[in-house]
């Protein structure tokens, strides 16, 4: 098995060490199980974590698991990995601009790694969100809207522009989802929601 250097606690990676890898049966796959690292790359990052934590659950359509990652991967090579889905080109650019030690193939095999990536692209979307935006969404609605269907489409729903029907079905689910989210970190005995998400 492939693994990063942040897996094996080699390098300066700040993500948490260990996070065990997901079991094979999709019934089994909780995102509650990666609150821990949830909250500490929401946290170095200065998103929210029940943001963070939303879009883990929103995500959990497939089972992430290395070796159904790989084969994924074989039967659809442009397909996205690890237990936030992220595309390689979204990757490569937050390596670039962060400076991550990884490769986007270790997303599959290193869950801490794969919820740190999507924090700084949290980040990344968030700096470049208009402060003002429509009443209708929140800002953590948007940073979703914009980590599902890039940072142009975020901008135009920020400014009014209305999502196409594959966006408005992630944004129900995001919605349904979060509460969830929130009590897999409340568990935690941690304070979720102080993030900058809620506008």
């Amino acid at each position: 098995m492939e693994r990063s250097t942040t897996a094996t606690g080699e390098g300066s990676s700040p993500v948490e060490r260990g996070a065990r890898v997901p079991p094979l049966r999709p019934g089994r796959y909780d995102p509650a199980d990666y609150a821990g690292p949830v909250l500490r790359s929401a946290g170095e990052a200065g998103v929210s974590p029940v943001l963070v934590m939303t879009v883990l659950h929103v995500e959990a359509y497939k089972p992430h698991h290395p070796l159904f990652e790989r084969l994924w991967q074989w039967w659809k090579p442009g397909a996205s990995f690890g237990v936030a889905n992220m595309h390689r080109a979204t990757f490569e650019r937050v390596r670039r601009t962060h400076g991550l030690p990884g490769r986007w193939q270790d997303l599959r095999d290193d869950p801490a790694f794969a919820i740190h990536a999507a924090a700084l692209h949290m980040k990344d979307l968030d700096r470049c969100l208009p402060k003002r935006h429509v009443r209708r969404y929140t800002r953590d609605e948007l940073l979703a809207l914009g980590y599902n269907t890039g940072e142009r489409n975020m901008r135009a729903f920020a400014r009014g522009i209305p999502p196409g029907p594959m966006a408005r079905s992630y944004l129900r689910r995001f919605r349904a989802c979060r509460s969830r989210a929130a009590d897999a970190l409340a568990d935690r005995g941690d304070a979720p929601g102080t993030g900058r998400g809620e506008v």
